[in-house]
């Protein structure tokens, strides 16, 4: 049309709302991976010292008495770590008041509770009736209660290692969510592996290389499960497009040092070096305990940072709703989307 002109347009250099977040970070700090961490650890502590009451041979018994022990020392420490994370008492209390099965959050307090109890018996009962037997060849009766409570008391104690991989997966946050099974294989397996290198730490304190020996196969096999449940993980969230948080940065270098290369490459080479060798290495079989204890922790502290960094990224949460939805090809959609919104940046 003769004498029109198009309105004079200018590029937008404000605040826009590509690439804020679209989920909050989760409010946990160390305190709540340091709690992850002993709880894993004193679950499993309880099941080692289940199954070696249970099929061991009698030369067992330091195996069984420090696993009980370890089990109560983390039913105990645990607790101060969720509460001083809550902020209030009231709160932990509140979550007893309700019982949800869709609640993560819901049953794990009901697994805590029930484990510090039968921990706590099963630890006094094994104090009181000590590993003697009376006249007729029986147990003390203090001991026969604690060996009747720690069936009820090692299935708690599966659900120590596990549940926490739950809670976590149960939120929206992309890392998190975006793996769960292998995320509870992952912490799992990892729990198992520092319970038994714990427990090979106390028999090298009372000097026992044979319980060590087995220990350290037992904590070898937990390790190499554990690396096989990260792969399987790392796999699905690079499938999913959340993986990155967790390879790049201080983050992930502090996971691929620190829980890959020192919490499970130097424990197996530690204990591939003994079973090859005819006089297996005192100084070996600590080194790799001591190197899976740090490396539980590292994983659990990475995972955390990890997973808070996904949840500031919005492609990495519409990459796994998309994909969630319908299907793996969402996320070329999102792909291009991120691209496009860069180059008008």
């Amino acid at each position: 049309m003769r004498g029109f002109r198009e309105p004079a347009t200018r590029d937008w250099n404000g605040e826009t709302y590509y690439d804020l977040a679209s989920v909050k970070p989760s409010p946990f700090d160390w305190k709540i991976a340091a709690y992850v961490y002993i709880a894993g650890l004193s679950g499993s502590a309880q099941i080692i010292s289940t199954l070696a009451n249970t099929l061991g041979d009698g030369r067992d018994e330091t195996i069984v008495r420090n696993g009980r022990y370890l089990a109560l020392a983390g039913a105990l420490l645990g607790p101060p770590l969720l509460i001083a994370d809550l902020k209030t008492h009231k709160r932990f209390y509140n979550m007893l008041r309700i019982y949800r099965t869709s609640s993560p959050m819901s049953f794990g307090s009901y697994i805590l509770m029930g484990f510090g109890a039968t921990s706590g018996l099963t630890a006094l009962g094994h104090l009181l009736g000590g590993s003697g037997r009376e006249g007729d060849g029986s147990r003390p009766r203090a001991r026969r209660v604690a060996d009747m409570v720690q069936v009820p008391a090692a299935f708690l104690g599966a659900g120590m290692s596990t549940y926490t991989a739950a809670l976590l997966s149960a939120t929206s946050t992309p890392l998190w969510a975006s793996a769960p099974r292998a995320m509870a294989a992952q912490f799992g397996t990892s729990a198992m592996a520092t319970a038994a290198a714990a427990l090979s730490l106390g028999e090298q304190i009372s000097g026992d290389p044979e319980n060590c020996r087995r220990l350290d196969g037992l904590a070898a096999v937990a390790a190499a499960g554990e690396l096989v449940a990260s792969a399987i993980a790392e796999r699905g969230r690079r499938q999913v497009g959340t993986a990155d948080t967790l390879r790049e940065g201080a983050t992930g270098s502090s996971y691929k040092v620190g829980a890959l290369a020192l919490g499970l490459g130097v424990p197996l080479a530690c204990h591939a070096i003994n079973a090859l060798s005819k006089k297996p290495s005192r100084t070996l079989s600590v080194v790799g305990s001591l190197a899976l204890l740090a490396g539980g922790m590292a994983m659990r502290q990475a995972v955390f940072q990890a997973g808070n960094k996904s949840a500031e990224r919005s492609a990495d949460y519409f990459r796994m709703t998309q994909r969630s939805l319908e299907g793996p090809e969402p996320r070329r959609r999102v792909d291009r989307m991120v691209e496009d919104t860069s180059r008008r940046g």
